[in-house]
């Protein structure tokens, strides 16, 4: 049960990695179809296009289970941990907010509102299968936010930024390197 888990709660990077992966082997695949035998296929570059949009819907349910959105901190500054912390915490309950009413928006001009005869151009089928991504992803997003708020103001968890580079970590290993190679040189 707890791969179950494990799978669920990566579901965005899964999702990713495979759009990503097929999106770029069928480009790779037009690219060379177009290079080598003057001859293309029509519908790679919309189901390309289409991949990519949900690939980046779901990676933006995944940077928000990351802590990873961008964000204006510098007011901040000289403000102690634990007030930015509930601070950051306000500032996403209108996250949620926009979210839910944006879901409720996307459902309704999914299953309401749009044209039923609108289609892929070269691919055929309802354009409502591209846009299911909306409510998809941005309901997984409220989630990964709600669960990011949980861990951080519940649970007391820090939320390291993965984009944050420790620089002395990144000095003492480059330390380590050199040295590696000077005293592998000298006993040569």
């Amino acid at each position: 049960m707890s791969k179950f888990w494990g799978f669920v709660d990566n579901i965005e990077s899964y999702i990713c990695r495979t759009l990503l992966a097929i999106f770029v082997c069928l480009l790779f695949l037009q690219v060379i179809v177009r290079t080598l035998f003057a001859f293309s296929f029509s519908w790679v570059e919309e189901l390309s296009i289409y991949m990519f949009v949900w690939f980046v819907f779901f990676g933006a349910s995944y940077a928000a289970k990351m802590g990873a959105h961008n964000r204006v901190t510098f007011q901040f500054k000289f403000l102690s941990p634990r007030k930015i912390k509930y601070i950051e915490a306000f500032a996403d309950l209108f996250w949620i907010f926009f979210n839910v009413v944006f879901v409720y928006l996307a459902i309704d001009f999914i299953f309401n509102k749009m044209n039923r005869f609108q289609s892929s151009q070269t691919l055929g089928f309802h354009l409502s299968w591209v846009y299911i991504v909306l409510p998809i992803a941005f309901t997984l997003m409220t989630i990964r936010v709600i669960q990011v708020n949980y861990r951080k103001l519940v649970l007391d968890e820090e939320m390291v930024d993965p984009d944050s580079i420790d620089l002395d970590a990144v000095k003492a290993e480059a330390e380590s390197h050199s040295h590696g190679t000077s005293s592998s040189e000298g006993e040569k």
